[in-house]
């Protein structure tokens, strides 16, 4: 637990600085560093030790690239590219082994290898995104803080009301009242967040806009947390990884930011908070 404190206590304010700085291009590699550490522990996780180095090295390669689009604004042209030369790798690889082996890469292996390469930076590149937006800054910020506070209204609620639990052998612990706690801690956070915001910022917010991304932000939250705890109890794994010493991996920590990250930019997309 004191590792666990120590290492947010240090972790925190850097992310948050770096969020924060003038230049998106910062905050932008801290992302593709998030996403190709993310890829990697899913493969180490979940690939059975059938993923082949060129598999693994081009589905990294792309987790780090594709974020940095966002920050180019370059466009599906580019996401495109990448998942096709992704997947093309990962199946001429399957080829070869069945081929060669007899013992075939499976489709699911080619799978993971996608999803570690394709739709784990798409998650993370909404955060890019995000910053890259006016008033940037504070919408990316929302963004992570809501996962955090969403969790941790989740986490408190349960402990303090929980009372039904095993609604998913999934997470057997949590509580129907957990749930309902993170909805209502991550709605009433982005409001009072955008209250703040708007004093700082100087300009209005829609609070209409900011309550929807507390509700369906902190829903995309819980069920990303859910699905990436679905893949560690079907496999066996308590952390995805020790690179953060306390929390585990990359994928342990920001998980959530995954689901919670698009749906925040789809929001605001549609609804401008400023």
């Amino acid at each position: 637990m004191a590792k666990r404190i120590i290492v947010a206590c240090i972790f925190t304010p850097v992310m948050l600085w770096i969020m924060l700085v003038p230049s998106p291009l910062v905050w932008t590699t801290l992302v593709c560093f998030i996403s190709a550490m993310a890829a990697f522990e899913l493969m180490r996780a979940a690939g059975e030790g059938k993923i082949t180095l060129p598999m693994k090295v081009v589905t990294i390669i792309a987790a780090a690239l594709m974020p940095l689009g966002s920050w180019a604004e370059l466009g599906m042209a580019y996401v495109n590219l990448l998942s096709f030369v992704v997947t093309a790798v990962c199946f001429w690889c399957a080829i070869r082994a069945y081929d060669e082996d007899g013992v075939p890469i499976g489709f699911y292996h080619v799978l993971v290898a996608l999803f570690g390469g394709v739709i784990i930076p798409l998650g993370f590149s909404a955060l890019v995104e995000l910053r890259t937006m006016d008033h940037g800054k504070y919408l990316v910020l929302l963004a992570v803080l809501l996962t955090f506070i969403t969790d941790a209204g989740a986490y408190f609620a349960g402990v303090f009301l929980g009372k039904h639990r095993g609604i998913t052998k999934v997470s057997p612990n949590k509580s129907v009242e957990g749930y309902i706690g993170g909805f209502i801690t991550g709605m009433v956070f982005a409001v009072l967040y955008g209250v703040v915001a708007s004093k700082i910022a100087g300009d209005g917010v829609d609070l209409l806009s900011l309550a929807l991304c507390g509700l369906f932000g902190a829903l995309a939250t819980e069920v990303g947390d859910l699905a990436f705890s679905f893949i560690k109890r079907q496999f066996g794994v308590k952390d995805y990884g020790h690179l953060l010493p306390g929390h585990g991996g990359m994928l342990d920590r920001f998980d959530s930011m995954i689901f919670c990250g698009p749906v925040v930019l789809f929001i605001v997309q549609c609804m401008p908070v400023f």
